[in-house]
C-alpha cells in the first residue's frame, strides 16, 4: 500500500490543539504524557511495564512505527498543546483486503478533560481513516461504565452492536466491554 499524500498527518484540533502523527510527536513528551496520567489511565488499559513509561522506550515506539510505514498496519495519532503531549488517538490492526477495518483506541490527560477535544479529535482521525486509507469500518471497545467513552462514540455514530464477557485484562483484571463500530456511509 502507498502512503496518502496527507502523510504524516496534522490537523487543528483548536487554536492551542493539534493532533499530530506520532513520527512528528518528541518522545519524551509522549513519555511524559503516560506518566503524568499513569493512574487515571490504568483505569482504561492493559497493566504496562515501568519501561513502556520511559523516553527510551518511546524513542523505540516512533522508530518501530516509522520502519513500519505509518498508515500501513496502524495510524498512531498524539494531541499536542504547544509542546506538552496531552493525548492520543490510535487507529491499529488495519485489516485490508475484504474487510477495511481497524480497531480504535485514545487516551487524553485527565487536566484536560470536559473541553471537547477527544471529540474533535477523534472526529479528524477517523475521517482520516475513511476518506485517506478507505477504510471502511471502525472498531471501538470501551468499560459499560465508562459513559464518557460511551457518550463520545455514540456522538460520533459509533453504534452499540454487543459485549463482550471478559474482553480485556485492565489493570489486571479481565473486563466486559461494550462493542462499537462506525462504518462508512453509502454512498
Amino acid at each position: 500500500m502507498t502512503i496518502p499524500l496527507q502523510y504524516p498527518p496534522r490537523f487543528t484540533v483548536t487554536e492551542a490543539v493539534e493532533l499530530i502523527d506520532l513520527t512528528l510527536a518528541d518522545p519524551a513528551a509522549v513519555a511524559d504524557y503516560y506518566r503524568r496520567n499513569r493512574q487515571h489511565l490504568a483505569q482504561s488499559m492493559p497493566r504496562r511495564s515501568d519501561a513502556f513509561y520511559t523516553q527510551a522506550q518511546w524513542q523505540g515506539q516512533v522508530a518501530a512505527y516509522r520502519a513500519g510505514g505509518p498508515g500501513v498496519s496502524e495510524v498512531r495519532l498524539v494531541l499536542r498543546a504547544g509542546p506538552l503531549v496531552i493525548g492520543t488517538v490510535n487507529f491499529s490492526q488495519i485489516f485490508r483486503g475484504g474487510f477495511q477495518a481497524c480497531f480504535l483506541g485514545y487516551g487524553l490527560d485527565e487536566a484536560w478533560q470536559g473541553r471537547g477535544l477527544m471529540c474533535n479529535a477523534v472526529r479528524l482521525g477517523r475521517d482520516f481513516v475513511i476518506g485517506e486509507l478507505g477504510l471502511n469500518r471502525i472498531m471501538a471497545n470501551h468499560l459499560p461504565d465508562n459513559l464518557r467513552s460511551a457518550h463520545l462514540l455514540q456522538s460520533l455514530g459509533f453504534e452499540r452492536e454487543g459485549l463482550a464477557r471478559r474482553y480485556l485484562q485492565i489493570d489486571g483484571v479481565w473486563r466486559d466491554h461494550v462493542l462499537t463500530s462506525y462504518v462508512r456511509p453509502a454512498p
